[in-house]
């Protein structure tokens, strides 16, 4: 009996995030949880440095594992951790991440801002791959390594990775060498057609956005950047940095993720 009231307790704390859940003890003062949503070729752990700073200024932080296989369904994942978080959220996305976050605070009402760090911001009917083309400046398709994978259904699908050997030029060049070698070992595959899927309704309609506008971005190139904040009527602030401010610049990223929480407050 003792093992099965130990295994409920172990499962009651693993079904919700730690210091964000519904029912936890709530003040009027509280701040708002940042959830941050990684994009491909990385994981959780490239907002780290981020994650520092936001919780030594007083902020609750949910990282979310993007699983990167498909738009919608990415975006499904997010929004049922939305949904599991008590209070207003401030939802942040770096890349395809953007993407994900479009699409997943869309009806979550506690979404109140969104933060875009050198990210996709895509509008009903677009996708990442249509959008990085629009301007020229990206040399991604010339990084990438295709590797096949067997869908459940027994179809194929394809992984992109970004080449080890491109990885520090092409991802995150204003990092030192030793971190992009360890980043472009750990990096998550994205699935083609994730990158390929069309989004749904845009939630930067109607939820506040702020965007970091990356200058050195060999990935999404920064006047397709520009032109997605713009449409979108963001805060814009603009960073010299290559595709990876979260690793090169997270002060900078921390600050604009706070200058949108403080709006909310």
């Amino acid at each position: 009996m003792a093992t099965v009231t130990v295994a409920a307790g172990l499962l009651a704390v693993a079904v919700a995030p730690a210091g964000a859940t519904k029912g936890a003890s709530s003040s009027h003062d509280r701040k708002p949880t940042v959830v941050l949503v990684h994009g491909a070729f990385a994981d959780s752990s490239s907002w780290n440095d981020v994650i520092k700073k936001l919780q030594r200024d007083g902020y609750p932080v949910v990282a979310a594992a993007n699983p990167l296989r498909g738009l919608a369904s990415d975006a499904a994942s997010v929004k049922s951790l939305l949904a599991s978080i008590d209070g207003p959220v401030i939802l942040v996305g770096h890349s395809y991440g953007g993407s994900v976050i479009t699409n997943a605070a869309y009806g979550s009402d506690n979404v109140k801002a969104l933060v875009y760090i050198a990210a996709f911001m895509p509008d009903k009917g677009e996708s990442a791959i249509e959008l990085s083309g629009k301007f020229p400046g990206s040399s991604l398709g010339d990084a990438l390594r295709p590797v096949p994978f067997t869908l459940p259904d027994g179809s194929q699908g394809v992984d992109l990775y970004i080449d080890q050997e491109k990885f520090h030029h092409q991802f995150a060049a204003d990092v030192h060498p030793y971190t992009t070698h360890l980043m472009a070992a750990t990096q998550r595959p994205v699935a083609a057609a994730a990158l390929e899927e069309a989004s749904g309704e845009p939630a930067w309609r109607t939820i506040p956005s702020w965007a970091l506008v990356t200058g050195e971005d060999l990935n999404i190139p920064r006047a397709a950047q520009l032109f997605m904040a713009e449409r979108a009527q963001s805060h814009v602030v603009e960073l010299h940095s290559s595709h990876a401010p979260s690793v090169s610049h997270p002060g900078d990223v921390a600050d604009i993720i706070e200058k949108a929480a403080r709006s909310v407050r």
